[in-house]
């Protein structure tokens, strides 16, 4: 009986470490995740204030292209090869690609209003934290979800394809409002999965660092993806 309520009370004083564990880790994801976000903000910013870089991305379309493989190269690179990288490494890895998300991405101030851009950002944020945290503290096990989305990310970049043939708008429609709740599904899948990860503890900081990089980095391309498609659905064009 002694050992039994020893292994009881042993259980309950763990729980609270595990969890705080989590957190932490948690919190560090969240972090690599802001300074992507930043990272890909500024370099945005910087090519809609520069009329040479504008002409360099947007005028040759190798180097827009080059841009966009630039990115699939790396993202999957890193993906793969985190654990072999050098914490410095992975975290340069991870910013060279939010550079290159920026300067891609900085074409909607080419199409969509300042100020429409500014709105559904704070759109895709609250979207973002509401569904993150929602997932955090749920007691629902969501590893079924993962399939399910990611199966409909399949779908929507296989449409995506098509329409650039077919130019449907009712295509172009379906797309961004499924869109939309593919990604905050994903959104809450990753979130939980970064957080079971936290809660098994790591062998060493710079495992436990790179491994937050990963999570950032699937939290980036969730927030990213879900902000573009709110943005065609309440983007107001120039």
């Amino acid at each position: 009986m002694a050992r039994e309520g020893f292994g009881i009370q042993s259980e309950t004083q763990a729980r609270p470490l595990v969890q705080e564990q989590a957190a932490a880790f948690l919190r560090r994801v969240y972090w690599w995740m802001t300074v992507g976000l930043c990272v890909t903000g500024i370099a945005a910013w910087a090519v809609v204030v520069s009329p040479g870089m504008q002409r360099l991305i947007f005028g040759n379309q190798l180097v827009f292209f080059g841009l966009i493989i630039a990115q699939l190269v790396m993202v999957f690179s890193l993906s793969a090869r985190v654990q072999r990288l050098s914490v410095q490494g992975a975290a340069g890895m991870f910013l060279v690609y939010s550079l290159l998300m920026g300067l891609t991405l900085s074409s909607i101030f080419m199409v969509y209003t300042t100020s429409s851009i500014t709105a559904v950002f704070f759109i895709t944020a609250g979207t973002f934290g509401a569904t993150s945290l929602w997932a955090y503290t749920t007691k629902r096990d969501l590893s079924s979800w993962g399939s399910f989305f990611f199966m409909g990310l399949i779908g929507i970049i296989i449409a995506s394809v098509v329409n650039i043939f077919l130019q449907s708008s009712a295509l172009h429609w379906a797309i961004s409002y499924i869109g939309v709740l593919v990604f905050v599904g994903l959104t809450a899948y990753d979130t939980q999965q970064i957080t079971l990860i936290g809660a098994q503890g790591f062998e060493d900081e710079a495992t436990a660092t790179k491994s937050s990089i990963i999570g950032a980095l699937r939290l980036y391309l969730d927030f990213v993806n879900l902000f573009i498609m709110l943005l065609r659905i309440f983007g107001s064009r120039d």
